[in-house]
């Protein structure tokens, strides 16, 4: 990076100058998120402690005396969160696993192959203060960090971080060993690993790397190897991922916006264009999910959300045309002529994807105070069994995460359970439907829903084909169970409001999605129930079948 242009940049946004807070902020993001991600494994506290430290950044930015200084403090910094974060968990949070894991994330984003891709694989067995060292050591080889500084964030001399690299080193090329014997077909390897359940831990790289010092099969594996240094040095920062998410404005205000008590506004909207593709409007206490979502919690007495502006245009009356791949034509639900109780009458059934030109209908407006989730601000369910409880009156996103690489198969569905009140199938949105083709995906995916390659994800018959973003309307209390059994997949809960559905669903191909977003409210009790709904609290919510009543 020109380092007279960023020192002109700091000093700028040390004057209160927005512009270059914005720019400033959208520059060093993507360190700060590898550093981390690297150093959490992609860990569900990524994203939090990202945030966190672009916050101290900014609140701080004031107290720093040299602007040529800003990115070993920045870096500091980021340490720091992390470390911190580490002395928080609780005994019961230390055998969580990765959100999503940076080494599939590495590997999958900068396409690597072959001994870059073996390296980047070979993190997963490290320690984690081996760990945090190499998210620092990664970005010292690929030339965006000194050792000075990378001394500096871990915070002792330059002689001792050597010895700390050299020592991390190490234990690096047995991980690489372990991969390698791993991608292997040695007959005492497979017999070893029958009572390992597959996550990587220091216990393991010892068994694994005895075992391979006294195998003639393993040992013979090697080959040339490549000194992972050499390996680094062409490795690009990993690009922020469509699922992160980063929380810019605690109390409406950011730092620079604080020295003007005559605004509560946070980031500028050039700055989030910056962070999130496609850009979307933020008020105060707003939290951006790159991939067009955002959320917005409000607490109950909070004044009813500003008039999102419509869109100007409608879908048509014909038939959309079909984008590839196709799907079946619409079938109605057996129970939608019933008159006698609309509500719950109407499910989701299969339908074609929209015209990706087609532009949504006009969301209706319903009430909203604000959801409580017991999940928090975002809730991650990545495992059979995961359940969020939703109780108020407003909207709530759920986000699709496939990964049919893991492993594909038959899809069970999420269910709703327990449901008191009402709830609507609302929109669906984020720039695209599961089965969308991905342009430029690696070898193996074709579609979110898999490849030829790697195998599909496959829905269960005469089911709703989802979208990346689903929204839903809730007014009253209902929980929603991840079932997954078959296929591999993830889902991210957030409450949010009508105008983030507005922006999401309204952010089409224009702004580099895929597709605009699809409205299925019609505005009244008709509007559609999602699938594997009931009133019920079932032993197993698993069982919940397709069609159930509410």
């Amino acid at each position: 990076m020109d380092s007279e242009h960023w020192r002109a940049v700091i000093t700028a946004a040390q004057a209160g100058d927005r512009r270059a807070l914005d720019e400033l902020v959208a520059g060093w993001l993507p360190l700060v998120y590898n550093i981390v991600g690297r150093a959490l494994n992609g860990h569900a506290d990524v994203d939090d402690v990202v945030q966190e430290t672009m916050l101290r950044a900014v609140g701080n930015l004031g107290s720093l005396r040299d602007p040529d200084s800003f990115r070993s403090w920045l870096v500091a910094i980021a340490m720091r969160q992390i470390r911190d974060r580490a002395r928080r968990r609780t005994p019961d949070r230390l055998e969580e696993a990765p959100a999503s894991d940076f080494a599939d994330l590495t590997v999958l984003r900068l396409q690597l192959e072959g001994q870059r891709r073996e390296v980047a694989e070979a993190v997963r067995w490290l320690d984690d203060e081996d760990r945090q060292l190499l998210s620092l050591w990664w970005l010292e080889v690929a030339g965006e960090l000194t050792r000075r500084e990378l001394a500096a964030a871990v915070g002792i001399t330059r002689q001792h971080a050597a010895v700390r690299v050299q020592r991390m080193k190490e234990r690096l090329e047995t991980s690489r060993g372990i991969v390698r014997a791993l991608d292997g077909a040695c007959p005492g390897l497979r017999e070893l690993t029958g009572r390992w359940d597959g996550r990587p831990d220091s216990v393991w790289r010892k068994r694994l790397a005895r075992h391979i010092r006294g195998c003639g099969y393993c040992g013979g594996t090697r080959g040339t190897v490549v000194p992972a240094e050499r390996l680094l040095v062409g490795i690009a920062l990993v690009p922020l991922p469509v699922g992160f998410t980063l929380s810019l404005a605690f109390g409406g205000k950011t730092a620079v916006a604080a020295t003007s008590a005559a605004t509560s506004v946070g980031w500028s909207a050039k700055l989030l264009g910056a962070l999130t593709k496609p850009a979307v409007a933020v008020t105060a206490g707003a939290t951006i999910a790159a991939g067009g979502a955002y959320v917005v919690t409000q607490p109950p007495d909070a004044p009813p959300p500003r008039a999102a502006i419509a869109p100007t245009a409608t879908a048509t009356s014909e038939p959309p045309r079909t984008f590839a791949p196709p799907a079946p034509t619409p079938t109605p639900s057996p129970s939608a002529t019933q008159k006698a109780d609309p509500y719950g009458t109407v499910v989701d059934a299969v339908d074609r994807a929209p015209d990706p030109d087609t532009r949504p209908a006009a969301l209706p407006r319903r009430p909203e105070s604000g959801i409580t989730s017991t999940g928090g601000p975002k809730a991650v369910m990545q495992h059979r069994g995961d359940r969020v409880t939703l109780t108020g009156r407003g909207y709530v996103l759920v986000r699709w995460q496939i990964s049919p690489r893991s492993r594909p198969g038959a899809l069970v569905m999420p269910s709703w359970t327990g449901l008191k009140g009402r709830l609507f199938h609302v929109a669906s949105g984020g720039g695209r439907r599961m089965d969308d083709p991905l342009p430029g995906a690696p070898n193996g995916y074709a579609t979110g829903m898999g490849g030829p390659d790697i195998g599909y994800a496959v829905l269960p018959p005469g089911t709703q084909q989802m979208w990346q973003n689903e929204y839903f309307y809730l007014d009253g209390t209902v929980t929603l169970t991840q079932n997954e059994r078959g296929c591999d997949y993830g889902l991210i809960v957030f409450p949010t409001n009508r105008d983030a559905v507005v922006e999401d669903i309204d952010q089409g191909p224009p702004q580099g999605a895929l597709r605009y977003g699809l409205v299925r409210d019609t505005g009244t009790d008709s509007a559609p129930v999602p699938q594997y709904v009931t009133r019920e609290t079932p032993a197993d919510p698993a069982t919940v079948p397709q069609r159930s009543r509410v």
